[in-house]
């Protein structure tokens, strides 16, 4: 079975992962790997340091509390380097509280992963970071399930029929398919998906939401399309 989230990358991306738990490291390790990623390991910043200098992995799976040095400060020095200075960080966190997130977004984690997490949506949030960080991934066919987006060719496939979209439900579904596992508010979308100098209602958005997940609906595709009550909407494969 192929993995639901693929991004087309020619080559293998190698996934740094810094975890002192081993039993943690293993399963994520295993779950990495089987969806196609290389994987080295680190217990320590010392470790994580001494395989960035032999590798320079395409992104680091960072966990927030190790032993002596922590995550934290690790990320502060990634960011200082000009070597790692654009390198993807995912912060693995158990602290759930806003400060510490915001913390650890300020020092330059690109994500944060709160534990426990799904391995499911750890690997969705670790393709979308590829892709931000890599502006020619953009470029590249994202597919889920049958349901396939072209950017080049500017196309929506679904089980090998082409979709005829309008221009605000094109954009807004390429920036779902990009961003998934993610809630997104109105505001939010609104600023991604329209711009910030356009003044539109927020509840246009809904407006836009119907009108594609009419589109998508004959597959059985509008499901990814998923309302999150009270938050706004998210893009994901599980029943949610």
């Amino acid at each position: 079975m192929q993995p639901a989230h693929k991004l087309q990358n020619e080559m293998t991306p190698t996934i740094l992962i810094v975890e002192d738990e081993a039993p943690i490291r293993e399963m994520l390790n295993f779950t990495l790997t089987r969806e196609g990623f290389k994987v080295i390991e680190a217990e320590d910043v010392a470790q994580a340091q001494a395989r960035i200098s032999d590798s320079a992995p395409d992104l680091v799976l960072l966990d927030w509390m190790l032993p002596g040095v922590s995550g934290v400060e690790l990320a502060r020095r990634l960011r200082r380097e000009e070597r790692t200075r654009a390198m993807p960080i995912i912060m693995l966190t158990a602290r759930t509280e806003e400060e510490n997130r915001i913390q650890g977004l300020e020092v330059g984690a690109d994500d944060y992963v709160t534990k426990p997490f799904s391995p499911r949506e750890l690997v969705a949030r670790i393709r979308a970071v590829l892709r931000r960080a890599h502006p020619d991934d953009v470029e590249r066919s994202i597919e889920v399930d049958s349901l396939k987006l072209d950017p080049v060719g500017h196309r929506v496939m679904s089980d090998g029929k082409e979709l005829q979209l309008g221009p605000t439900e094109y954009r807004l579904l390429h920036f779902f398919m990009t961003h998934p596992e993610r809630v997104f508010s109105r505001a939010q979308l609104l600023d991604q998906v329209w711009g910030d100098n356009v003044f539109i209602e927020e509840r246009t958005i809904d407006v836009h939401i119907r009108r594609l997940r009419k589109i998508l609906s004959p597959e059985g595709h509008d499901r990814f399309i998923q309302t999150v009550r009270g938050a706004g909407y998210r893009f994901s494969t599980q029943v949610g």
